[in-house]
C-alpha cells in the first residue's frame, strides 16, 4: 500500500496531500488582503507554483482547478492572470463560481489537483 504524504497539517486541514503520484492542494488564498483581485490572484498562483514544486511537479501537470470569487464580476480580471500563467495547451478542467468567503477581504480562492 502506498503512503500518504501530508504537508502543512493542522487541526482542520493539510495544505497539501500526495497519494499515488497525485497532488491535492487545499484552497489557497492571498496573504496580502489589501490587494485587489488581480494582486490576490498573482499571490495565489505563486503559492501554487511553490507548493507543486515541493511535491516535485509543476503547473504543466495540472488536472483540475476550482476557483471561488467573492464577486463573479471579477472573473475577467482573474482570468487574465490565470490564462497568462497556464502553460500553452495545458489548461486543466475547471470550475469558477461566486461564493461567500470566510473572510470578506478574500476576493479569490484557488484549489488545484496535479500529478507528478
Amino acid at each position: 500500500m502506498s503512503g500518504i504524504l501530508r504537508k502543512g497539517t493542522g487541526p482542520i486541514l493539510s495544505t497539501s496531500v500526495e497519494y499515488h503520484g497525485f497532488v491535492y492542494l487545499a484552497g489557497l488564498t492571498a496573504d496580502d488582503l489589501s490587494q485587489d483581485v488581480s494582486g490576490q490572484t498573482k499571490q495565489i498562483l505563486d503559492k501554487i507554483d511553490a507548493a507543486l514544486e515541493e511535491h516535485g511537479t509543476d503547473k504543466t501537470r495540472l488536472l483540475q482547478a476550482q476557483i471561488w470569487l467573492k464577486d463573479i464580476r471579477d472573473r475577467d480580471a482573474m482570468n487574465k492572470l490565470w490564462s497568462a500563467w497556464l502553460p500553452a495547451g495545458g489548461a486543466p478542467v475547471r470550475a469558477c463560481v461566486q461564493a461567500n468567503m470566510a473572510d470578506p477581504r478574500h476576493l479569490v480562492e484557488i484549489m488545484v489537483t496535479a500529478c507528478r
